[in-house]
């Protein structure tokens, strides 16, 4: 009686053999399963290159016609960047000349203060 329990406990207890139960499937089948999806990738692919042929084409075109358009706005913007800055020295340089001027204006003035300030007494 205890070599039958022995063999009951080893099927069934928490000692017993892990087992997984798998369905094999023969080789051609997985081999055809493959091909139909081959076969339904490539089918979109050529779709959507047949549909889209011309358009891509056209897309194209534009494409290189809109970057022509904003290549020309890069290279105004750049100049008129340029020209401002240009502008900008230039309206530094005169107003250093002007305010060396206007100090200059100023002593005089005060010279000349002094000199009036001087006669009246």
């Amino acid at each position: 009686m205890k070599p039958v329990k022995r063999k009951i406990r080893r099927h069934y207890g928490l000692t017993a053999k892990q087992v997984a139960v798998r369905s094999k499937r023969p080789w051609y089948y997985r081999w055809v399963l493959s091909a139909c999806i081959l076969a339904v990738g490539y089918g979109l692919a050529y779709w959507q290159y047949a549909a889209g042929g011309k358009s891509l084409a056209e897309k194209y075109k534009l494409a290189t016609l809109e970057n022509q358009n904003l290549h020309t706005k890069v290279i105004q913007t750049e100049r008129q960047l340029q020209i401002e800055q240009a502008a900008k020295t230039n309206l530094n340089q005169e107003l250093n000349l002007v305010q060396d001027e206007n100090i200059k204006i100023k002593e005089d003035l005060l010279f000349y203060k002094n000199m009036m300030a001087k006669k009246a007494k």
